[in-house]
């Protein structure tokens, strides 16, 4: 099967994902087929290397984990049945504390953080789509880092459920986080040229 060969006004599963064996790297959202971009920038890159090395050390000797795209995340509405998983994303990182949704494919259910990085193209995916679908399934931190306007949001997950935005913060600013006390993300370091 080619990608081509995809109706992407169809709704698929996990369990067609798993039968894909085209190079094309996509997401599933709510069914939908989203493709990704073939390669991510070097300024990407150099940014997800940089938080993804400063939440590594902060959880060394800790039970959290951090992941790097590519790294399937699943997540399931009422089933962890792979035909009716309906959502496959790859954020490009995320942090998961509970241990019990690793498995040999990937997170099964929300990470507790996950980092999208902005690449032209992907805003609304990005700030849109996945947005909902990571509030829906309980995601406890989202962070939107944007390489060309030096920028970092934060939603939090309240107590009813729903994101609420932090101030925007850039560049003299520090990122902390109430799920790992400990850890403070320098954004001076993370967008130096």
């Amino acid at each position: 099967m080619q990608f081509s060969d995809l109706d992407l006004n169809k709704t698929y599963t996990y369990a067609d994902y798993l039968k894909w064996t085209f190079d094309e790297r996509l997401e599933l959202i709510k069914g939908k087929i989203f493709p990704m971009s073939p390669a991510p920038a070097e300024i990407h890159q150099r940014i997800s290397t940089v938080v993804a090395n400063e939440l590594y050390n902060n959880l060394k000797g800790k039970p959290c984990r951090v992941y790097s795209a590519p790294f399937d995340v699943r997540l399931m509405r009422k089933s962890k049945k792979d035909k009716e998983i309906a959502t496959v994303l790859q954020p490009d990182i995320c942090v998961i504390c509970d241990l019990n949704n690793i498995d040999d494919r990937g997170c099964i259910g929300a990470p507790d953080i996950v980092v999208e990085i902005l690449s032209p193209g992907n805003n609304k995916k990005e700030l849109q789509n996945k947005y909902e679908v990571y509030e829906e399934a309980g995601v406890k931190e989202y962070w939107i880092i944007n390489p060309y306007g030096k920028t970092f949001l934060k939603y939090i997950l309240d107590e009813n459920g729903q994101f609420q935005s932090t101030k925007l913060l850039t560049l003299g600013d520090e990122v902390t986080s109430s799920i790992l006390p400990k850890f403070t993300l320098n954004l001076d370091e993370v967008f130096a040229d």
